[in-house]
């Protein structure tokens, strides 16, 4: 596999399980330094461990609740402690619940929103402060939910769209300092959280098993959008939903 990241540091949030985990895998694969950022402090160590046992190299886990602009200025510190530096920072950590709008609360909408959104906009505020003169490269995963979506998930969806907003406002502010921004739209992704969907249990939301993608196909876009191959591409999403976008 190539090593696009030999001298790279990343941060890959969410990164204990599911996407996340996958993200890190690849990243760390091509040669990049990977922090794992996770709510769980014990999980994001043991998945750091994991690939540096399965693939040498290095790389830690900190704790992290990404909706704490405290918590994330403090993981910042951890890897600039650690590694000297910051190249890529990958927004994967989601939180998706179930309700309909009549019963959502004001604090089930800033739950959602402080992870699916403030942690972004934390990270990446974290990403101008500390990318310095060399620049960086941001990645949004947000979901086809964006774009369409269903019924009885309002926050997560209303979440991912705004934060195709905030890729583009990061691409244009970032233009000057070199730092790019692009979102992923994954669809069906092969983890607990597409088959612990309420929707997707009860048959409201149908998936046939063609239409089911991996991690991995996830991760491979990420680290195209985090490599210098995409270093004229900033501002844009990029579906990996095998095709669920363009049907009718």
């Amino acid at each position: 596999m190539a090593r696009r990241f030999e001298t790279k540091v990343a941060i890959v949030t969410g990164a204990a399980g599911g996407i996340g985990a996958a993200i890190a895998a690849r990243l760390h694969a091509e040669g990049a330094r990977v922090v794992i950022a996770d709510l769980k402090h014990d999980a994001a160590e043991a998945a750091a461990a994991v690939l540096v046992a399965k693939a040498g190299g290095e790389a830690i886990g900190v704790a992290c609740d990404v909706g704490s602009e405290e918590q994330v200025a403090a993981a910042v510190a951890a890897t600039i402690t650690k590694f000297g530096r910051i190249d890529i920072i990958v927004n994967n950590a989601g939180l998706m619940t179930f309700k309909t709008l009549a019963e959502f609360t004001g604090d089930d909408w800033l739950k959602v929103l402080r992870v699916d959104l403030l942690g972004a906009a934390f990270f990446t505020r974290q990403g101008f402060l500390h990318f310095g003169d060399k620049g960086g490269a941001i990645i949004n995963i947000a979901s086809v939910h964006a774009i369409e979506t269903s019924a009885n998930a309002a926050p997560y969806s209303a979440a991912k769209a705004a934060l195709l907003s905030l890729t583009r406002t990061t691409s244009i502010e970032g233009h000057d300092v070199k730092i790019r921004a692009n979102a992923v739209l994954p669809g069906a992704i092969d983890t607990p959280m597409l088959w612990g969907n309420p929707n997707v249990k009860s048959g409201a939301e149908t998936i046939g098993k063609t239409d089911v993608g991996t991690p991995e196909d996830v991760a491979a876009a990420v680290a195209f959008l985090a490599s210098d191959d995409a270093k004229f591409i900033t501002g844009t999403t990029l579906a990996v939903d095998g095709g669920r976008l363009a049907k009718l």
